[in-house]
């Protein structure tokens, strides 16, 4: 497994926006459930006289890839270039996501597209006044699950032969799909050679793929791998992020906590990392897919896992301002990185 190393002095801006610049052209493989989020928007009407609910008048039809999606879309943006994995159905849901795919010059051979099998797909339905923030209403899935069949594997292992050697970095993000499986994690290696670095984000399993290098749990999910609540700042934070990697056989794990930031454990110390912006946030849908594929597109840069964990915080701080599945390109990012000093300034190490 690859050892990361262990920077001892703390970043600058000027050595993130440097990081910044260095991720254009990046590769990124990206093993991911693909998700299609759409927006439903509109302006309320009336109450139905038929049921006690609110009539809207339809405004707009937003899509934009989720799930895995937002992670490649989000390395896409910031000016890396994704290598995805993955599944489709035939269906709208799934023609609309290749078609994105292609739009944004993003390779699609490595992705299956299967008859039958319905596309992942969020639909939230937004109202509000017409110059008001829109408020979601309700949401409704389409949850189907892949079946993971020796064709998809082929497809997968071609496409893995043909990137072999071009990428440094690559990401499983595991929705409980089925496109994503721990059995993954081994071709993914040999596809990047000896120094190359995995890295899991998993919703509901995270376990199963302990080996990984690296691991980006929220907080939820770290407190349901170790069984207990995780306070702010506790004795029991420290514990909890030292036994998970443990537990998870990873060189760092990066738990993010929301307006309360992150925290990066290395081998024998942590950092806490404030997060970036104001905790008024607009919107948190996709956050996570947006720290996974900046912190992966940095560490293809030459980041550390503190400064590619500094970087994603500046990143993700800049998305749940916005509404909707978002992302964030390289000029936003160093803007960011330097006007608000305030994650670099308390960032600091503490060891065990």
């Amino acid at each position: 497994m690859a050892q990361p190393a262990l920077a001892e002095s703390l970043p600058t801006a000027s050595r993130l926006c440097e990081l910044v610049n260095s991720m254009a052209g990046q590769p990124v493989v990206m093993c991911v459930d693909l998700v299609a989020d759409r927006f439903i928007t509109g302006t309320p009407k009336r109450i139905s006289r038929e049921a006690p609910v609110l009539i809207l008048k339809h405004e707009k039809e937003e899509f934009v890839p989720g799930g895995g999606a937002n992670a490649v879309a989000n390395v896409s943006a910031l000016g890396g270039r994704p290598l995805p994995l993955g599944v489709v159905g035939t269906d709208a849901n799934g023609v609309e996501l290749i078609n994105w795919l292609d739009k944004n010059r993003v390779p699609t051979e490595g992705i299956a597209r299967i008859e039958g099998y319905r596309t992942p797909t969020k639909t939230r339905v937004l109202g509000g006044g017409r110059h008001s923030i829109k408020q979601q209403i309700v949401r409704f899935d389409i949850e189907d699950q892949v079946i993971f069949d020796d064709n998809i594997a082929s497809l997968y292992s071609r496409a893995l032969e043909s990137w072999k050697g071009s990428a440094k970095i690559a990401v499983l993000s595991d929705y409980g799909y089925g496109a994503v499986q721990p059995q993954h994690v081994g071709p993914l290696r040999q596809t990047l050679g000896e120094s190359g670095v995995v890295l899991c984000d998993s919703r509901h399993r995270l376990a199963d793929f302990a080996g990984v290098d690296g691991a980006t749990p929220n907080e939820e999910e770290a407190e349901n791998l170790v069984g207990e609540r995780l306070d702010d700042g506790s004795k029991r934070l420290r514990e909890a992020g030292k036994r998970l990697r443990k537990d998870l056989r990873t060189s760092f794990v990066l738990i993010t906590r929301g307006s309360c930031g992150m925290s990066l454990f290395e081998a024998d110390r942590v950092a806490h990392i404030p997060t970036h912006g104001s905790d008024q946030v607009a919107d948190v849908t996709g956050a996570g897919d947006t720290v996974i594929g900046t912190f992966a597109l940095a560490l293809a840069a030459g980041a550390t896992p503190l400064e590619a964990a500094l970087v994603a915080d500046y990143a993700g701080g800049i998305v749940v301002h916005k509404l909707g599945t978002a992302t964030t390109d390289a000029d936003e990012l160093k803007v960011a990185i330097q006007t608000d000093p305030l994650p670099l300034a308390e960032v600091s190490w503490d060891r065990f």
